[in-house]
């Protein structure tokens, strides 16, 4: 429990003030109507990022403790402000052509029309999620290195494919060029634009983590605790969680308007998802569930192609939400049935030796 004992403390925090601020505008019933959303949000995030934990986990588990708690601490900060308060005010500011303090008013005074600009841009925002998530899950399919394959044979097949160079870019190309057929004449150059920024800061993010990890190996100049921390990998998992969150915005909008208790219920399943993260690390439950992490991987895969689906078709979050679950909960039972053949045959090794 001491994995998730911050996590509880922002819980009741959270909890907390989304009663005081539901108290403000509605009285007691307000106050537990308020209450009861956020905590619905919270669940929500959590059910719907616990892929993005575990792969989170494979990325944090060489880290240090300067790192894993930076992770915890401003990455937590970066998760609940900037990617659940302050990025959906940045994109409305841009879209309606406002300032800042004129969005964060529209937010507070008229939720409906604040949440009806992030809807409208919606297929933008998609793009740029949908083809960092596809980046992410491609890397790991066609990872010739990867120990243990989960599809078998063919699994090992996908992986050797990936000798090929950028053959990860160019699929994650031609999905955006497909998925253009989705949205309208008018915004096929601006979801263009947008998924292939998503693509170049996939693509850039890894470029500094290859150059800090060369920089390592030849003694470079760069610090020791940002080395062995980390920063490629470190900007890495707050993009991914940018791709994840905002999905979790948009649907939070079909839950309330309210986006002072949206943004209190999200990060209460934002802080869970990094304290998830830890626990993962800390009690190498990667190591024990060997095929965990390719369900995660394909969870987000799934993911991705719903984001890009979604620029034309709703999808319901707990569509979203069971898939992912179900691709983890498989990956788990995989695991679990591996351990298990595993020490079958290590008893069988061991009873033949003593046969010999």
């Amino acid at each position: 429990m001491k994995h998730f004992r911050i996590s509880f403390i922002v819980t009741a925090l959270c909890l907390v003030g989304s009663g005081w601020w539901g108290y403000e505008h509605g009285g007691l019933s307000g106050a537990v109507t308020a209450v009861g959303i956020a905590a619905i949000l919270a669940v929500m995030e959590v059910s719907l990022s616990f892929d993005n934990a575990v792969v989170n986990a494979s990325v944090l588990k060489d880290w240090d403790e300067f790192w894993k708690k930076l992770f915890l601490g401003v990455g937590i900060v970066i998760a609940v402000f900037g990617m659940r308060l302050l990025f959906p005010l940045v994109i409305v500011a841009v879209a309606a052509n406002l300032s800042m303090v004129d969005v964060w008013h529209l937010a507070l005074e008229n939720p409906k029309a604040y949440s009806q600009h992030l809807t409208n841009h919606h297929a933008e925002v998609a793009a740029f999620g949908g083809m960092f998530l596809l980046l992410v899950f491609l890397n790991f399919l066609f990872d010739d290195e990867k120990e243990h394959h989960w599809l078998g044979h063919f699994e090992a097949k996908l992986g050797s494919l990936g000798k090929v160079s950028s053959i990860s870019v160019m699929i994650a190309i031609a999905a955006l060029m497909a998925s253009l057929s989705l949205v309208a004449e008018a915004q096929k150059m601006v979801v263009l634009l947008s998924g292939l920024w998503g693509i170049l800061v996939y693509v850039g993010v890894d470029v500094l983590s290859n150059m800090l990890e060369k920089s390592e190996e030849g003694g470079g100049d760069v610090g020791e605790m940002v080395k062995r921390g980390g920063i490629g990998g470190f900007l890495y998992l707050e993009v991914l969680d940018a791709s994840f969150s905002f999905d979790g915005v948009i649907g939070a909008f079909a839950i309330t308007n309210d986006v002072v208790i949206i943004m209190l219920g999200l990060a209460i399943g934002a802080m869970f998802v990094r304290s998830l993260t830890v626990y993962l690390v800390e009690k190498g439950t990667l190591d024990q569930f060997v095929y965990l992490e390719h369900g995660a991987h394909y969870a987000i895969g799934i993911l991705a192609l719903i984001m890009l689906a979604s620029m034309k078709f709703h999808v319901p979050e707990l569509i979203t939400g069971l898939a992912g679950v179900a691709f983890i909960g498989a990956s788990v039972w995989s695991s679990i049935r591996y351990r298990k053949q595993q020490e079958a045959l290590g008893v069988q090794h061991k009873e033949m030796a003593g046969i010999k």
